[in-house]
């Protein structure tokens, strides 16, 4: 019993130390996505970072060995953080009895919704698709490729349970998805900020609905 306490004592301090270290990284994440995004990965400088985040620069280079590294850490946690927000918003409806089709409808607007909460990450991610010089495209692709699968994996048991045709592209499909609500949603954020969050689902969820399950509205 006596051995108990120093054990607990130090499952604690290493807890705390670990929130205190992911909070850390947190705040790098977020200064770094909003300057890259603000001026450009070559042009944001870990200095201006560290300032962004509030701490000092050895703190970066203790959490991240360079600014790549951080960056490829970034794209790693957001992409992450969308793909788990889409999974669950498919897992929710599955859950409680609702079709596939309502798990996608669903996960557009998770999609949407992490979107506006997030959008200078949105908009480095989109950016980033089209450069072919990066240290960091191995990585790219496989995030991409794990928000994507989220859907691929909806769609498949769509098919399977017959509420869309053994025809479609899944694949192909759960491409076009995806970029449907990341393309609609940087629209809706840059040029019509006038409207709600229902209005941009209500118009994807239209698309959905008549383009890939061939329902009408």
């Amino acid at each position: 019993m006596s051995g108990q306490g120093p054990r607990t004592g130090t499952i604690t301090c290493m807890d705390s130390s670990h929130s205190r270290r992911d909070a850390t990284r947190r705040k790098l994440f977020d200064a770094a996505v909003t300057l890259i995004a603000e001026q450009g990965f070559s042009s944001t400088t870990v200095d201006e970072i560290a300032e962004r985040a509030g701490v000092a620069k050895g703190t970066v280079y203790y959490n991240f060995a360079s600014k790549n590294v951080l960056f490829e850490e970034l794209l790693r946690h957001g992409i992450e953080l969308l793909a788990v927000s889409l999974q669950e918003a498919a897992e929710k409806v599955t859950g409680r009895g609702g079709t596939r089709i309502d798990a996608l409808d669903a996960m557009i607007r998770a999609g949407l919704d992490f979107i506006s909460r997030y959008p200078a990450l949105t908009q480095l991610y989109v950016a980033e698709l089209w450069r072919t010089n990066r240290a960091w495209q191995s990585t790219l692709m496989v995030v991409r490729e794990r928000a994507v699968a989220v859907v691929e994996d909806v769609l498949r048991e769509a098919v399977t349970e017959g509420e869309l045709s053994e025809e479609i592209d899944v694949p192909l499909t759960a491409s076009a998805l995806f970029g449907m609500v990341l393309v609609a949603a940087l629209d809706w954020q840059s040029y019509q900020p006038d409207r709600s969050l229902d209005e941009v689902h209500a118009a994807l969820s239209r698309l959905l609905q008549g383009r890939v399950s061939g329902h009408r509205s």
